[in-house]
């Protein structure tokens, strides 16, 4: 066959055997430079990736994940070997066996192959030996790339997604690996370090454990009112079995005990916190259909968050704001420390907060606002088409196309160049961004502010806002991005807060702001999750193991 002549050397090469450098039979550098020329000649008449197709038809489930760059590394190596010593192949076969550990699939790294080709070296034909060279090439890169940056795109599966792509040099990793003789390590140094990667594999690991061993859960019934305290309902005997084995409830059940008691009401909270339901008590339709939830669902949960943390920087920066957007918190960062927490809000469902990052540029104090294109079209000119006070009711000014303010007397709302202009709320109580509003720059307009509707902060499920996040405390976390300004002290701050004009601050230190959605995580030993606001994991779980 063309593809055996083509990698011919590879023939010459002792590793298929018995593997180490040390054995190399006598004449093999001249038989390397006979046969070099011809392999020179074939390589510019017919791909790898083609010629691994002729010879692949016999051996099922294998499928090159990087046929160009395996043409690409071949040819610059001469079409030499990378895989002769055992020790790299025995690290490389361990890192794949391991993938498991991290919610990678083995099988995607071709293991059952390597599994069987590497325990019979010896009684390979030549073919076959050129096959396990090229397979074990491919699996490095394949699992390498999905560690790095994750086995799915996220930017083909959303329409606005804002981080980059982790960049990885596979063939400079892969070099690294064979210099260092040390392939677990090269495959290490991509490895997501963040410490909520690092809990959720704690968490897969006990979930795993937990999915094997459940069986037939308690099913409570969807159907029928939310059960509010000293309540009666039937549900209740099984609603306490379930959180029995959830292990939420300890006490006796009994059938006859139909009220929803103060007991069972402090567990149902401790499982609602736990589950990033609201803390009510109540025992509505969400809550119902999380009691309802699997371990096997909440493994799949698991999974999909590790992908997830694939996909963010692998740095997120010596000090920085990250935004967990579906469990409507906000963390502020110095040097791996956690030296703030504050609740958010965040979009609605139809209105979402996109993932991104982008470094704080400045701080600005009685903010105006000035209307999103989105709320402009569809709530703010409808409103003040059809009532005339609308605009003075909200302090809004409006703008034409040259920056000439316009009254509302003046506007023709029915005409199309109405939305060519610039409607800006200006400051004071009204203002829905509060006092202070936290700027990084992006195509996104998204920003931090405050609110004056201080008490919703006090609700669990907080996705209310038209995509910026607004933060409970925001001056503190304003105050906190000015530290290395003292000219900015309490006391300046105030001065400018009650003057009641607009002031904007360059911040100075450097900080960098992730907007991020996970909705499970690993807390002080224990597995969280979030409610899934945008409703994202199942179809993050499907395309994960479509194959």
């Amino acid at each position: 066959m063309k593809f055996f002549k083509f990698l011919m050397l590879f023939i010459f090469v002792v590793f298929i055997s018995c593997g180490d450098d040390k054995d190399r039979e006598p004449g093999i550098e001249t038989a390397k430079e006979e046969g070099a020329e011809v392999i020179e000649k074939l390589a510019s008449a017919e791909l790898i990736s083609k010629k691994f197709q002729g010879i692949s038809n016999s051996v099922d489930n294998i499928d090159l994940r990087h046929p160009s760059l395996l043409d690409s590394i071949y040819s610059e190596r001469d079409y030499t070997p990378i895989w002769t010593e055992r020790a790299l192949r025995e690290d490389l076969y361990r890192s794949i066996e391991r993938a498991s550990e991290d919610g990678l699939e083995p099988e995607d790294y071709h293991l059952s192959y390597l599994t069987n080709s590497l325990a019979s070296l010896s009684q390979l034909d030549d073919e076959e030996r050129s096959l396990t060279e090229i397979i074990l090439t491919d699996a490095f890169f394949t699992l390498a790339s999905d560690y790095n940056s994750g086995k799915l795109n996220p930017a083909e599966i959303y329409s606005i997604w804002g981080v980059e792509s982790n960049k990885i040099d596979l063939p400079g990793l892969l070099d690294y690996g064979v210099q260092k003789k040390n392939i677990l390590a090269a495959i290490d140094s991509v490895v997501p370090k963040h410490e909520v990667y690092k809990g959720l594999k704690r968490s897969l690991k006990e979930y795993r454990e937990l999915a094997k061993n459940e069986e037939d859960p308690t099913f409570i019934s969807e159907e029928g009112e939310s059960i509010k305290a000293d309540e009666r309902d039937k549900r209740i005997p099984n609603i306490k079995r379930r959180l029995k084995e959830l292990g939420y409830w300890e006490k006796e059940i009994v059938d006859s005990a139909i009220t929803y008691e103060k007991p069972l009401q402090e567990a149902v909270k401790e499982f609602q916190e736990i589950y990033g339901i609201e803390t009510d008590g109540v025992i509505g339709g969400g809550t119902i259909k999380t009691l309802n939830k699997t371990y096997q669902g909440g493994l799949e949960q698991i999974l999909v968050n590790l992908e997830r943390w694939r996909w963010y920087p692998k740095d997120l920066g010596e000090q920085h704001i990250v935004v967990n957007i579906a469990n409507y918190r906000l963390h502020f960062v110095r040097n791996g420390d956690t030296v703030a927490t504050h609740r958010t809000m965040v979009g609605t469902e139809a209105r979402k907060t996109p993932v991104f990052s982008d470094d704080v540029e400045h701080i600005v104090y009685n903010p105006t606002w000035t209307i999103p294109p989105t709320i402009k079209s569809k709530d703010v000119i409808p409103s003040a088409a059809k009532d005339p006070d609308y605009i003075y009711k909200k302090n809004y000014s409006i703008f034409d196309r040259s920056g000439k303010k316009l009254s509302a007397s003046e506007v023709n709302w029915s005409s199309s160049e109405v939305k060519g202009y610039t409607f800006r709320q200006e400051a004071g109580p009204a203002n829905p961004l509060g006092l202070v509003k936290i700027i990084y720059p992006n195509k996104y307009m998204i920003y931090l502010h405050d609110t004056p509707s201080k008490s919703l902060f006090n609700k669990n499920l907080r996705a209310q806002s038209s995509g910026c996040v607004r933060v409970q405390d925001a001056l503190e976390l304003a105050k906190m991005l000015l530290s290395d300004q003292p000219k900015y002290d309490d006391e300046k701050i105030k001065e400018i807060l009650d003057s009641g004009k607009t002031t904007t601050i360059k911040t100075t230190q450097k900080v960098k702001v992730h907007h991020l959605y996970w909705t499970a995580w690993n807390e002080n030993g224990s597995t969280r999750f979030a409610e899934d606001i945008y409703k994202r994991d199942a179809a993050i779980y499907k395309l994960l193991t479509a194959n």
